[in-house]
């Protein structure tokens, strides 16, 4: 039998909440998608003046990052002619993503979920997501 940690509700608000006072701060309306470990949308927020295409494609980063337990960044460097890992990016109907702004959650250096940004710059996307988990790490850090 196994035993399952993932992000409930709460933790999802906290990564949204710490993502999106990020997002703001920079001026940038993002779409901010939060999975559990298998990569199943959990919570999902489209700021005012978020783009329409980037609503899959946080969803799609967060994937990635829960279900991969890997950064879409990290796949964006080896995603290169020549290397073993090109056309990783077509994998699952294409739906595993090699662009900047989906980092996994730990806990325990256990993947329990991920955060997924777009609508600004690929950088962008990731301060956003790491304030995202900064926020929430914080949070779970004084609660405890």
């Amino acid at each position: 039998m196994l035993s399952i940690n993932r992000l409930d509700l709460a933790d999802a608000q906290l990564l949204i909440d710490g993502a999106r006072a990020k997002a703001s701060e920079i001026g940038v309306p993002m779409c901010i998608a939060i999975t559990d470990e298998s990569g199943t949308l959990i919570a999902f927020e489209r700021m005012d003046g978020g783009k329409t295409t980037s609503v899959t494609i946080a969803q799609d980063k967060s994937f990635t990052a829960s279900a991969a337990r890997k950064a879409t960044h990290e796949y964006n460097e080896v995603c290169v002619p020549g290397s073993l890992a090109f056309g990783i990016h077509t994998a699952l109907g294409g739906r595993l993503c090699v662009v900047g702004g989906g980092l996994p959650v730990f806990d325990n250096n256990e993947v329990v979920g991920g955060i997924g940004l777009s609508s600004g710059t690929p950088k962008q996307d990731m301060e956003c997501a790491q304030a995202g988990i900064d926020h929430f790490l914080l949070r779970k850090t004084n609660a405890a």
